[in-house]
C-alpha cells in the first residue's frame, strides 16, 4: 500500500481529485442557476473535460529521467493510470447528475470520458505533462463553435457533443482512447 500511496502523491492525485470534484460541483451549481436543459450535452462534456484536464497534471512525474531508468515496467502503470482517471471523471459526473436529478446517460459518459482521457494521454506523449491538457481543451473549444451537421467529418470534429448512439462519435472516441493510451503507456510522457 505504501508504494501506491507514494505513486499517487508523486502524480499529484490528491490535488487532481480535488480539482475534479470542485469542477463538477461548480458546473452543477452553474447549471442550476442558469437552468440548463437536461438534453444539453455541453455541461456534461465540460465537466468531463475539466476532469480530464485536472488529471493531465499527473501523467508526468517529478523527474522523467528517474521514471525512464526505473527497474519496473511503467507500461501497465501508465495504462492503468489513464484508465483509472477516465473511470474517476465518469463516476464524478454520474454522481453529480444523479444528485441534480438529471437523467444520466452512461453510454455518453463512458464514450466521452474514454475519448477525453485518450486525448490527454496523446497530449502527454506529444507535449509532456505540462501540455497534456492542450489537445482536449482545443478540441472541446473547436467543437463548441462548429455548427452541427450530419456529414461524417463534422461528426468526427464534434464527437463530444453528439448523442450516445452516433457511430462516428463512438468510433472517434474509441480510436482516441486506444491510440492515446497505447502511445502514452509505451512511450511515456515527452521530456
Amino acid at each position: 500500500m505504501r508504494g501506491l500511496t507514494l505513486y499517487a502523491r508523486s502524480r499529484r492525485a490528491p490535488a487532481s481529485l480535488a480539482v475534479v470534484l470542485l469542477s463538477a460541483v461548480t458546473v452543477w451549481a452553474l447549471a442550476r442557476i442558469g437552468g440548463g436543459g437536461t438534453g444539453d450535452p455541453r455541461l456534461s462534456t465540460l465537466v468531463l473535460a475539466a476532469g480530464a484536464t485536472a488529471c493531465s497534471a499527473g501523467l508526468a512525474g517529478q523527474d522523467l529521467a528517474l521514471d525512464r531508468t526505473a527497474a519496473i515496467s511503467w507500461t501497465p502503470r501508465r495504462a492503468a493510470h489513464v484508465l483509472l482517471c477516465g473511470v474517476l471523471i465518469g463516476a464524478v459526473l454520474l454522481a453529480a447528475q444523479t444528485m441534480s436529478g438529471q437523467p444520466a446517460t452512461p453510454a455518453f459518459v463512458v464514450r466521452n470520458s474514454a475519448g477525453l482521457m485518450g486525448l490527454v494521454a496523446l497530449g502527454a506523449a506529444w507535449g509532456g505533462g505540462q501540455l497534456a491538457w492542450l489537445l482536449p481543451f482545443a478540441w472541446l473549444s473547436f467543437s463548441f463553435v462548429v455548427p452541427p451537421a450530419t456529414d461524417a467529418p463534422t461528426q468526427v470534429l464534434t464527437w463530444m457533443l453528439l448523442p450516445p448512439g452516433t457511430a462516428a462519435a463512438a468510433w472517434t472516441a474509441l480510436v482516441l482512447a486506444v491510440a492515446g493510451t497505447t502511445l502514452y503507456a509505451v512511450g511515456g510522457p515527452r521530456r
